[in-house]
């Protein structure tokens, strides 16, 4: 009788415990962590994600989300590793995107249906900067000299293809050198590369410090794009405001082309997860957009356009409660 007692007693703590009895315990939630994937450290890639990770960590306790970003290779690293599993969201820029999610570029036959997009972010230009001593003042001035198009698997090296075949220059044509962002600043001034491509958000660090060098710089407009526009919906005119770069040449804008960047998951992400850093960004936009001077013109309506890959059921949902999408207008 003894035995069956000290059973029930024990059984019967037990199940207040899993039901709730240890009031503390039971408001503890479980830690789900979520990697983002950004880009090099000088771009605007990695600043964005950070932001998006400080404002989820904010609310860590409440919502048990805990958010890392982390310095990548671009957007097709990105990609690839999101739809791996080995990150859980990521920033690629749009064109990326849609290559990505048709089966097209570095995807070729292999469409990717399972990419799902958050939000779009700052729009990104492609920027061509040259060295004054290289002569380069048109894009076709740079046949010939040694020109750093991107590390493989970046987003900005694609583009650097196409505004260079826009103009009927090929790689055969210059002397191509695979850099990544962070290292052509130096390079630059150092002359052992005479121009530079690079896709980003404006003003950007890398940019920066290539202009405060002792050589002098210019950025190169690249003008010749009705074509380029016409074949690649993703592209758009865009242009790059000197204020932000004291001691650059040029006296006038940088007339250019460019994509945006976008926030992209795979299906398969949580639901959940991908509504509550959704709703945290837009419910603290003012925020997020202070975070980064690249950031600070975004209008909410801005970021729902320039995506190729339909919404995640998370971001959706949040949408379509905070009136910014219509339920006909899903895709």
């Amino acid at each position: 009788m003894y035995r069956f007692k000290y059973f029930i007693i024990i059984l019967t703590a037990l199940l207040l415990e899993s039901c709730g009895g240890n009031s503390d315990k039971s408001a503890v939630k479980k830690t789900r962590f979520v990697t983002i994937g950004t880009g090099g450290v000088t771009g605007v890639y990695y600043p964005t994600g950070g932001a998006i990770a400080k404002i989820v960590n904010s609310k860590s306790k409440e919502y048990g989300i805990k958010a890392t970003a982390e310095a990548t290779g671009g957007s097709v690293f990105n990609i690839n590793a999101v739809l791996a599993g080995d990150l859980d969201i990521a920033i690629a820029q749009s064109d990326r995107q849609y290559q990505a999610y048709h089966g097209k570029a570095e995807w070729e036959g292999k469409p990717h249906n399972n990419l799902r997009s958050l939000f779009s972010i700052h729009a990104e230009a492609v920027t061509l900067i040259a060295s004054v001593p290289s002569g380069i003042v048109t894009p076709l001035d740079m046949k010939g000299k040694r020109i750093a198009i991107g590390n493989p698997g970046s987003g900005h090296r694609g583009n650097a293809i196409d505004a260079l075949n826009a103009y009927g220059i090929s790689l055969d044509d210059i002397m191509p050198e695979d850099l990544k962002p962070s290292e052509c600043a130096g390079t630059l001034q150092d002359g052992r590369i005479d121009a530079y491509f690079y896709t980003v958000g404006h003003p950007n660090g890398s940019i920066k410090e290539a202009v405060a060098g002792t050589t002098p710089v210019r950025f190169v407009s690249i003008t010749k794009i009705d074509d380029l526009l016409a074949k690649f919906p993703y592209y758009a005119r865009a242009e790059i405001d000197i204020k932000h770069y004291d001691g650059v040449v040029n006296t006038s804008n940088a007339k250019t082309f460019g994509v945006k960047a976008t926030i992209i998951c795979a299906v398969e992400a949580d639901a959940d997860i991908i509504y509550t850093i959704v709703r945290e960004v837009f419910e603290n936009f003012d925020k997020f957009t202070s975070l980064h001077p690249a950031l600070e013109n975004l209008k909410k309506p801005q970021l729902l356009e320039g995506l190729t890959a339909p919404f995640h059921d998370g971001a959706k949902k949040y949408f379509l409660e905070a009136g910014l999408l219509k339920a006909d207008a899903v895709h």
